[in-house]
Protein backbone atom coordinates (compact mmCIF):
# COMPACT_ATOMS: atom_id res chain seq x y z
CA UNK A 1 0.00 0.00 0.00
CA UNK A 2 1.04 3.71 -0.70
CA UNK A 3 0.49 6.23 1.26
CA UNK A 4 -0.03 10.25 0.33
CA UNK A 5 3.57 11.03 1.95
CA UNK A 6 5.54 8.58 -0.32
CA UNK A 7 4.14 10.79 -2.92
CA UNK A 8 5.15 13.80 -1.88
CA UNK A 9 8.98 12.09 -0.99
CA UNK A 10 9.33 10.84 -4.53
CA UNK A 11 7.33 10.73 -8.28
CA UNK A 12 7.80 7.07 -8.77
CA UNK A 13 8.54 3.87 -7.45
CA UNK A 14 11.48 2.10 -9.02
CA UNK A 15 9.41 -0.69 -10.89
CA UNK A 16 6.04 1.51 -10.62
CA UNK A 17 2.85 1.13 -9.28
CA UNK A 18 0.24 -1.61 -9.54
CA UNK A 19 -3.53 -0.60 -8.77
CA UNK A 20 -5.15 -3.19 -6.14
CA UNK A 21 -8.99 -2.68 -7.35
CA UNK A 22 -10.16 -0.86 -10.28
CA UNK A 23 -9.77 2.92 -10.17
CA UNK A 24 -11.14 6.02 -12.17
CA UNK A 25 -8.42 7.74 -14.10
CA UNK A 26 -9.80 12.02 -14.81
CA UNK A 27 -8.94 13.85 -18.09
CA UNK A 28 -7.52 17.29 -15.73
CA UNK A 29 -6.68 17.73 -11.86
CA UNK A 30 -10.15 18.74 -10.87
CA UNK A 31 -11.26 14.93 -11.51
CA UNK A 32 -14.65 15.95 -13.02
CA UNK A 33 -14.35 14.38 -16.33
CA UNK A 34 -13.65 10.41 -16.62
CA UNK A 35 -10.87 9.80 -19.09
CA UNK A 36 -10.55 6.10 -18.54
CA UNK A 37 -10.87 3.58 -15.75
CA UNK A 38 -7.57 0.94 -14.99
CA UNK A 39 -9.05 -2.67 -13.52
CA UNK A 40 -7.12 -4.16 -10.98
CA UNK A 41 -3.91 -5.71 -11.27
CA UNK A 42 -3.06 -2.72 -14.33
CA UNK A 43 0.41 -0.68 -13.40
CA UNK A 44 1.16 3.14 -13.42
CA UNK A 45 3.76 5.68 -13.42
CA UNK A 46 3.49 8.58 -11.27
CA UNK A 47 4.01 11.84 -13.35
CA UNK A 48 3.93 14.57 -11.04
CA UNK A 49 4.30 14.92 -7.50
CA UNK A 50 1.11 16.83 -5.11
CA UNK A 51 4.01 18.36 -3.95
CA UNK A 52 4.06 20.40 -6.96
CA UNK A 53 0.50 20.00 -8.68
CA UNK A 54 -1.64 23.11 -9.28
CA UNK A 55 -4.64 21.07 -7.63
CA UNK A 56 -3.09 18.81 -4.77
CA UNK A 57 -5.99 16.58 -4.06
CA UNK A 58 -4.99 14.62 -7.41
CA UNK A 59 -1.90 13.33 -8.96
CA UNK A 60 -0.92 12.80 -12.76
CA UNK A 61 -0.15 8.91 -13.60
CA UNK A 62 0.49 7.15 -16.78
CA UNK A 63 -0.76 3.35 -17.62
CA UNK A 64 2.34 1.06 -18.34
CA UNK A 65 0.41 -0.90 -20.82
CA UNK A 66 -0.77 1.36 -23.00
CA UNK A 67 0.69 4.51 -22.58
CA UNK A 68 -2.61 6.37 -21.42
CA UNK A 69 -2.21 9.42 -19.17
CA UNK A 70 -4.89 10.85 -16.80
CA UNK A 71 -4.99 12.38 -13.17
CA UNK A 72 -5.98 10.07 -9.95
CA UNK A 73 -7.60 11.47 -7.06
CA UNK A 74 -4.96 11.60 -3.76
CA UNK A 75 -7.72 9.97 -1.77
CA UNK A 76 -7.29 7.01 -4.28
CA UNK A 77 -3.79 6.45 -3.90
CA UNK A 78 -3.40 4.03 -0.93
CA UNK A 79 -5.29 1.30 -2.98
CA UNK A 80 -1.98 1.18 -5.26
CA UNK A 81 0.99 -0.82 -4.09
CA UNK A 82 4.63 -1.22 -5.29
CA UNK A 83 4.64 -2.91 -8.42
CA UNK A 84 7.97 -6.04 -7.82
CA UNK A 85 7.79 -7.58 -11.23
CA UNK A 86 8.14 -4.98 -14.17
CA UNK A 87 5.35 -5.49 -17.03
CA UNK A 88 6.49 -7.59 -19.52
CA UNK A 89 4.68 -7.19 -23.36
CA UNK A 90 4.58 -10.29 -25.07
CA UNK A 91 3.79 -9.94 -28.71
CA UNK A 92 1.56 -12.66 -30.24
CA UNK A 93 1.66 -13.22 -33.95
CA UNK A 94 -1.34 -12.03 -36.08
CA UNK A 95 -2.13 -15.34 -36.84
CA UNK A 96 -2.77 -16.32 -33.07
CA UNK A 97 -5.10 -12.88 -32.63
CA UNK A 98 -7.58 -13.97 -35.16
CA UNK A 99 -7.70 -17.26 -33.43
CA UNK A 100 -8.59 -15.72 -30.35
CA UNK A 101 -11.44 -13.76 -32.06
CA UNK A 102 -13.99 -16.51 -31.57
CA UNK A 103 -13.10 -16.29 -27.43
CA UNK A 104 -13.85 -12.07 -28.03
CA UNK A 105 -16.97 -12.37 -29.90
CA UNK A 106 -18.13 -14.79 -26.54
CA UNK A 107 -16.79 -12.20 -23.65
CA UNK A 108 -18.50 -9.42 -25.49
CA UNK A 109 -22.12 -10.97 -25.71
CA UNK A 110 -21.60 -12.05 -22.14
CA UNK A 111 -21.13 -8.19 -21.18
CA UNK A 112 -23.89 -7.23 -23.74
CA UNK A 113 -26.51 -9.60 -21.78
CA UNK A 114 -25.89 -7.92 -18.21
CA UNK A 115 -27.22 -4.69 -17.08
CA UNK A 116 -24.91 -2.25 -18.85
CA UNK A 117 -24.99 1.70 -20.31
CA UNK A 118 -22.97 3.59 -22.27
CA UNK A 119 -20.06 5.43 -19.99
CA UNK A 120 -17.46 7.68 -21.21
CA UNK A 121 -14.68 6.40 -19.76
CA UNK A 122 -15.56 3.32 -18.67
CA UNK A 123 -13.40 0.54 -19.34
CA UNK A 124 -13.83 -1.88 -16.15
CA UNK A 125 -17.26 -3.02 -16.51
CA UNK A 126 -19.89 -3.36 -16.59
CA UNK A 127 -20.54 0.16 -18.57
CA UNK A 128 -18.20 0.77 -21.41
CA UNK A 129 -17.26 3.45 -23.92
CA UNK A 130 -17.13 2.64 -27.29
CA UNK A 131 -13.20 2.12 -27.54
CA UNK A 132 -13.41 1.04 -24.07
CA UNK A 133 -15.20 -1.94 -24.67
CA UNK A 134 -12.76 -2.83 -27.24
CA UNK A 135 -10.11 -2.76 -25.42
CA UNK A 136 -11.55 -4.50 -22.35
CA UNK A 137 -12.43 -7.13 -24.76
CA UNK A 138 -9.03 -7.99 -26.14
CA UNK A 139 -7.55 -7.19 -22.62
CA UNK A 140 -9.29 -10.19 -21.32
CA UNK A 141 -7.06 -12.48 -23.91
CA UNK A 142 -3.90 -10.69 -23.38
CA UNK A 143 -4.34 -8.65 -26.48
CA UNK A 144 -3.63 -4.55 -25.58
CA UNK A 145 -5.52 -2.36 -28.28
CA UNK A 146 -4.58 1.47 -27.65
CA UNK A 147 -7.31 3.53 -25.34
CA UNK A 148 -9.10 5.86 -27.67
CA UNK A 149 -11.22 5.02 -31.10
CA UNK A 150 -8.80 7.79 -33.39
CA UNK A 151 -6.12 5.81 -31.87
CA UNK A 152 -7.26 1.71 -32.50
CA UNK A 153 -7.89 3.54 -35.76
CA UNK A 154 -4.19 4.31 -36.56
CA UNK A 155 -3.33 0.98 -34.81
CA UNK A 156 -5.05 -1.29 -37.03
CA UNK A 157 -6.10 0.90 -40.53
CA UNK A 158 -2.48 -0.26 -42.23
CA UNK A 159 -3.91 -4.15 -42.65
CA UNK A 160 -6.88 -2.85 -44.69
CA UNK A 161 -5.70 0.52 -46.14
CA UNK A 162 -8.02 0.01 -48.75
CA UNK A 163 -11.13 0.24 -46.56
CA UNK A 164 -11.25 3.79 -45.61
CA UNK A 165 -12.91 6.56 -47.23
CA UNK A 166 -13.78 10.06 -46.23
CA UNK A 167 -17.43 9.77 -46.64
CA UNK A 168 -20.08 7.27 -47.61
CA UNK A 169 -21.06 7.24 -51.34
CA UNK A 170 -24.62 8.44 -52.11
CA UNK A 171 -25.50 5.51 -53.49
CA UNK A 172 -24.45 3.54 -50.49
CA UNK A 173 -21.06 1.38 -49.58
CA UNK A 174 -20.37 -0.46 -52.46
CA UNK A 175 -20.91 -4.62 -51.74
CA UNK A 176 -17.04 -5.47 -52.70
CA UNK A 177 -15.93 -3.32 -49.39
CA UNK A 178 -17.07 -5.82 -47.28
CA UNK A 179 -15.18 -8.44 -48.98
CA UNK A 180 -11.85 -8.43 -46.84
CA UNK A 181 -13.64 -7.65 -43.48
CA UNK A 182 -13.13 -10.49 -41.10
CA UNK A 183 -14.40 -11.43 -37.41
CA UNK A 184 -12.97 -9.24 -35.41
CA UNK A 185 -12.19 -6.47 -37.45
CA UNK A 186 -12.79 -3.21 -36.11
CA UNK A 187 -14.93 -0.75 -37.70
CA UNK A 188 -15.07 3.06 -37.54
CA UNK A 189 -17.03 5.98 -37.27
CA UNK A 190 -17.09 9.71 -36.95
CA UNK A 191 -16.06 12.70 -39.39
CA UNK A 192 -13.70 13.24 -42.50
CA UNK A 193 -11.28 14.93 -39.70
CA UNK A 194 -11.71 12.86 -37.02
CA UNK A 195 -12.65 9.33 -35.69
CA UNK A 196 -15.56 9.03 -32.75
CA UNK A 197 -16.84 5.70 -32.46
CA UNK A 198 -15.70 1.58 -32.71
CA UNK A 199 -17.55 -1.62 -32.91
CA UNK A 200 -16.33 -5.20 -33.78
CA UNK A 201 -16.83 -7.06 -37.08
CA UNK A 202 -19.59 -10.10 -36.47
CA UNK A 203 -20.46 -10.47 -40.37
CA UNK A 204 -22.55 -10.14 -42.90
CA UNK A 205 -22.71 -6.25 -42.03
CA UNK A 206 -23.37 -7.09 -38.31
CA UNK A 207 -21.09 -4.91 -35.78
CA UNK A 208 -21.69 -4.95 -31.84
CA UNK A 209 -20.63 -1.97 -30.31
CA UNK A 210 -21.44 0.50 -27.05
CA UNK A 211 -23.07 3.31 -28.26
CA UNK A 212 -24.51 6.53 -26.16
CA UNK A 213 -27.86 7.89 -25.68
CA UNK A 214 -27.86 10.75 -28.50
CA UNK A 215 -27.67 8.55 -31.24
CA UNK A 216 -27.85 4.70 -29.61
CA UNK A 217 -28.92 2.46 -27.25
CA UNK A 218 -27.04 3.93 -24.01
CA UNK A 219 -25.23 0.66 -24.08
CA UNK A 220 -24.03 -2.72 -25.74
CA UNK A 221 -26.04 -3.64 -28.67
CA UNK A 222 -25.37 -5.19 -32.44
CA UNK A 223 -26.44 -3.06 -35.56
CA UNK A 224 -25.78 -3.22 -39.22
CA UNK A 225 -24.52 -1.58 -41.88
CA UNK A 226 -27.06 -0.57 -43.61
CA UNK A 227 -29.05 2.72 -43.85
CA UNK A 228 -32.12 0.78 -43.52
CA UNK A 229 -32.39 -1.62 -40.34
CA UNK A 230 -32.97 0.53 -37.72
CA UNK A 231 -32.42 4.45 -36.79
CA UNK A 232 -29.37 3.36 -35.00
CA UNK A 233 -27.60 1.57 -37.81
CA UNK A 234 -28.68 4.24 -40.27
CA UNK A 235 -26.99 6.85 -38.23
CA UNK A 236 -23.97 5.06 -37.75
CA UNK A 237 -24.09 4.27 -41.35
CA UNK A 238 -24.13 7.67 -42.38
CA UNK A 239 -20.75 8.09 -40.44
CA UNK A 240 -18.65 5.24 -41.56
CA UNK A 241 -15.18 5.72 -42.21
CA UNK A 242 -13.27 2.55 -42.64
CA UNK A 243 -12.14 -1.05 -40.95
CA UNK A 244 -8.89 -2.40 -39.48
CA UNK A 245 -7.43 -5.43 -38.21
CA UNK A 246 -5.90 -6.05 -35.52
CA UNK A 247 -2.58 -7.90 -36.05
CA UNK A 248 -0.57 -7.23 -33.12
CA UNK A 249 -0.73 -5.77 -29.25
CA UNK A 250 0.45 -2.59 -28.59
CA UNK A 251 3.76 -2.94 -27.41
CA UNK A 252 4.42 0.48 -24.22
CA UNK A 253 6.79 3.36 -25.41
CA UNK A 254 7.06 4.31 -21.73
CA UNK A 255 6.26 7.72 -23.31
CA UNK A 256 2.21 9.30 -22.45
CA UNK A 257 0.57 9.11 -25.16
CA UNK A 258 -1.13 12.79 -25.22
CA UNK A 259 -5.24 12.44 -26.47
CA UNK A 260 -5.76 14.71 -29.44
CA UNK A 261 -8.47 17.74 -28.50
Amino acid sequence: MVSADDLLMATDAPLGYQCRTALNLYSSPDLTSLATQAIAGRQLRILSSPRTATNPSAVQVCLVEDDYPGWLALEDVPKLESVETPYQAIAPSATTIQTQMPAVVTILLHWMNRPNRYLWGGTAGPNYDCSGLMQAAFMTLGIWLPRDAYQQADFTRAALPQTWFADVPPAGVPEDWFQPLQLGDLIFFGTPERITHVGFYLGDRYYLHSSGESQGRNGIGIDRLTPDENSISAAYYAQLRGAGRVTQSYQPTGQPQWRSP
